[in-house]
């Protein structure tokens, strides 16, 4: 299990090297669980999370696979981040492979109005 961990930590700093989010151009960042999937739209420069959204504490259909949730907490993501004023973001996989419930929280994301 360590080395999974550490090859995500690997991947994540490489990742955050050539990454980062702006006042005009946020970072979506994304958090996976085996109970949910979290997502975040971070400005690093104030240092602030401006939107966050998650299955757990939004409580979203419990009868879809985690697959569905993942899309539907792209596309609340995305809601709120058009209400804040936000419509373009930076894109953070957070160390995990563009596969599954990540890309299912970004195709929900794009879905509903964010562009990356």
């Amino acid at each position: 299990m360590a080395s999974k961990l550490s090859r995500r930590d690997r991947i994540k700093k490489g990742i955050r090297k050539n990454i980062a989010g702006s006042t005009e151009r946020p970072r979506l960042t994304v958090f996976r669980s085996n109970k949910g999937i979290y997502a975040q739209i971070i400005d690093d420069v104030a240092g602030k999370t401006i939107v966050s959204a998650s299955t757990l504490a939004d409580k979203l259909a419990t009868n879809v696979n985690k697959t569905e949730q993942s899309k539907l907490v792209g596309k609340l993501i995305a809601e709120k981040a058009v209400a804040a004023g936000i419509t373009t973001v930076v894109f953070d996989r957070n160390g995990y492979l563009y596969h599954g419930r990540v890309k299912s929280l970004a195709e929900g994301a794009r879905e509903g109005g964010l562009n990356f």
